[in-house]
């Protein structure tokens, strides 16, 4: 019986790259994300490529009851995930603390924290009942480097952290894994969701070196995943070459 895997944030970046490789490797897929139509598409293209089961679940991590009664409806097939990747997660403007903006905070706070919470929730009695599971968390260097004006994300990103850490102490009597892939510079969405839209302060991030890919992050994250019941990484942070440390990138000059 193959298993399932289910990917919060599956619409773009790091969770549709992991879509893609775990269906590569004849895994069923439940996509979450909000973007319904991408879902859609997404599922279709699993279904057809990889010949696997693919089911897409629109819905926003931020709002509990809706992960609630979305995750109680999933159907027979897909009821009882074996794999959960949180991965859904955001970054929005990168202000001093005294000219943020609250509206962006609490969008931050919520995904980034409480959708895991939400989703975790939702998913782990399933898991404990069957005395077995995964529960990957996609963190971020940010959670253990902070960095001047990235104050609230990278608050976000240290509570999952402290969050794996203690989840994977309580789901120890399980059999249940808890890892944390905690990334460096990644060339997704990410940068030009955080500058509301602005592409080019999005593309000058990566100027002048070669961040990691989506694909390099789902292909650490399949690797978690495969090895065997007695295995575990706790926790792997993966870095592009050209990062030494959360701010320290070697730039070539391109002139």
């Amino acid at each position: 019986m193959k298993k399932v895997v289910f990917i919060t944030g599956a619409t773009s970046g790091i969770g549709r790259a992991c879509a893609y490789r775990f269906a590569a490797d004849h895994y069923n897929i439940i996509v979450s994300g909000r973007r319904a139509d991408r879902l859609l598409a997404l599922a279709a293209e699993l279904r057809e490529k990889y010949s696997i089961a693919a089911f897409p679940l629109p819905m926003d991590v931020r709002d509990q009851a809706e992960v609630t009664s979305g995750i109680a409806g999933l159907p027979p097939d897909f009821s009882k995930p074996d794999i959960l990747i949180n991965n859904a997660g955001l970054a929005l403007d990168l202000s001093p603390l005294h000219e943020g903006n609250p509206e962006h905070w609490d969008i931050m706070i919520d995904t980034n924290i409480k959708g895991v919470l939400y989703v975790s929730k939702a998913l782990l009695p399933v898991m404990i009942k069957r005395g077995s599971g995964h529960v990957i968390n996609i963190g971020s260097i940010a959670g253990r480097e902070a960095y001047a004006n990235g104050n609230v994300y990278c608050a976000t990103k240290a509570a999952i952290d402290s969050l794996t850490k203690s989840l994977r102490m309580e789901l120890l009597p399980y059999g249940i894994k808890v890892t944390q892939i905690a990334p460096g510079a990644v060339d997704t969405e990410f940068s030009e969701v955080r500058f509301l839209g602005d592409t080019l302060r999005a593309k000058s991030l990566y100027k002048g070196f070669e961040p990691l890919h989506e694909d390099d992050v789902a292909n650490v994250v399949h690797f978690a995943a495969s090895l065997p019941p007695h295995v575990n990484i706790n926790d792997l942070l993966i870095m592009p070459t050209a990062q030494a440390a959360g701010g320290m990138i070697h730039r070539k000059n391109e002139n």
